[in-house]
């Protein structure tokens, strides 16, 4: 019973580590690729469903901006915007920003689903090679402990 209560918690521990390192990696991959394609008519007509009132839809409307660099300089920019359309084609809502950080969001958490699936994948492999490297070094050297004679 007690091997068993072992090696469930140290199969949790491994999956645990596995699970961190891939979302080390696939995490800010997918904040990335939310960032980037937040300003795509997918996204907008995805989230535009949650957002804009009933009877409205989602249209992606950009302007020519500004913005300043590090060295305090004006550059050219574009910014992006979500608007709701009624039916007679007045906007009901506005939004520049919630839009894209429940798009990034989203992309984030798909991201952290494809890292739990791959942890599950691999964590017996990565428990076998952990058992492996261990046993490997409470292996003695017999020659080791052979005095010359």
């Amino acid at each position: 019973m007690k091997i068993t209560k072992a090696g469930t918690a140290s199969g949790c521990v491994v999956w645990l580590i596995v699970f961190g390192i891939l979302s080390a990696c696939l995490l800010p991959v997918a904040g990335i690729v939310g960032g980037v394609t937040s300003v795509s008519n997918f996204a907008m007509q995805t989230i535009g469903s949650i957002i804009c009132p009933d009877g409205s839809n989602a249209e992606s409307y950009s302007y020519a901006t500004t913005t300043t660099d590090e060295y305090g300089n004006s550059q050219p920019s574009t910014a992006y915007e979500l608007h709701c359309i009624d039916a007679t084609g007045a906007i009901v809502k506005e939004d520049p920003v919630l839009y894209a950080f429940l798009w990034i969001g989203i992309i984030a958490l798909i991201g952290l689903g494809i890292a739990a699936l791959l942890a599950f994948g691999l964590a017996a492999p990565a428990g076998m090679l952990i058992a492996r490297l261990l046993d490997r070094n409470k292996k003695t050297n017999i020659a080791a402990n052979t005095e010359p004679e």
